[in-house]
């Protein structure tokens, strides 16, 4: 299977270009590369020769970030004055932006298909493997991976990819690419409703959960008491929402033995670490006799997070049990009263 992305790369190599496209300082072009940097053995053995190997999966755009001395041929409109070109130079160390195609597999150890990532390590033959490959001998010559390559740290290092969560587009450091991605706010999040399909990123997970699905939402203010009455099954589930910045907290619980269970998951990227959250919960029990307390139990819990809200049961969470003693009524009628507080901590 191609794996295929959209890249940057800085490359410490200095080019000579002429092109025909100027936009705000910055060249963009896409073209085939097969040539190294200035003074690589691509570069001053072999000539302009193509090498007649295909490649071995689907090339994909690359964008290459480069320190480049360069000539741009800016076309001018007709009437603009000119003759309507104009050579522009640019000095030593700017930097041009284009496009280009690659096989990413390049960027992989080919013996754990791993991203690399510093240290690279590399055979007498010239061959390539990530640092926790080391121990083995080189697939290709069964040399010993015992130099590091200077080359490929660097390349590893400066190539990004662009996100391809709609709504990111940010460019990460490509060996980080799926890290990023398990913690990316815009990563989507399914439906919590059985048997729906939809995924989209939280905000709009929670219009879907609302707009289709007419799940409840208790909007709260972090740091303050919001006090509800809800059915012991939490049938049907509800929605916590921060006023503050929308943040939607999936209720997730229902029936304990003769009692219930209450807690609650965060709906994004299970990887977030920040902002956490804590949620504390108390449940209260009927008005009590005169001169005496009402009983009344808390929980404080640590809120998970999850993209698939829906499918996290309640045994899998820190939760609050409520005993059946502290619930009014009979059947499938039964209630309790809740008091919820969510605290929100950004460092």
């Amino acid at each position: 299977q191609p794996i295929t992305h959209q890249l940057l790369l800085l490359l410490p190599c200095s080019l000579h270009l002429s092109h025909p496209h100027q936009r705000q300082g910055r060249v963009s072009s896409r073209m085939q590369v097969a040539a190294g940097c200035e003074g690589s053995p691509a570069a001053t053995e072999g000539g302009d020769q193509q090498s007649s190997k295909k490649p071995r999966l689907a090339a994909e755009p690359l964008l290459l970030h480069v320190p480049v001395k360069q000539e741009m041929v800016v076309h001018q409109a007709a009437g603009a004055g000119g003759d309507g070109a104009a050579v522009v130079a640019a000095d030593h160390g700017s930097r041009m932006e284009i496009a280009v195609k690659m096989d990413v597999t390049l960027l992989h150890c080919p013996l754990c298909i791993s991203p690399l990532k510093p240290p690279v390590l590399q055979c007498k033959g010239g061959h390539v493997a990530c640092g926790g490959c080391l121990a083995e001998p080189c697939a290709e010559c069964g040399g010993a991976f015992d130099v590091r390559s200077k080359v490929m740290d660097a390349v590893v290092s400066s190539t990004t990819a662009e996100c391809d969560h709609d709504g990111c587009g940010r460019y990460v450091t490509y060996h980080e690419l799926d890290g990023h991605r398990g913690e990316c706010p815009h990563a989507p999040c399914d439906c919590a409703v059985p048997g729906c399909g939809f995924a989209g990123p939280a905000p709009a997970l929670l219009g879907h959960l609302t707009a289709l699905h007419s799940m409840p939402v208790y909007n709260f203010q972090y740091g303050k008491v919001l006090a509800l009455q809800l059915p012991a099954s939490l049938e049907p589930r509800g929605l916590l929402v921060g006023d503050e910045d929308g943040r939607a907290f999936l209720m997730v619980g229902g029936a304990l033995g003769s009692g219930a269970a209450v807690s609650a998951v965060c709906v994004r990227a299970e990887a977030m670490l920040w902002p956490r959250y804590t949620l504390k919960v108390w449940a209260s029990g009927p008005a009590p006799a005169p001169n005496r307390k009402a009983d009344t139990v808390m929980a404080e819990i640590e809120v998970t997070s999850s993209r698939v809200p829906g499918a996290v049961a309640v045994e899998e969470l820190a939760y609050l049990a409520v005993p059946p003693k502290l619930l009014v009524g009979a059947g499938p009628s039964r209630r309790m009263s809740l008091k919820i507080r969510i605290d929100k901590f950004t460092s």
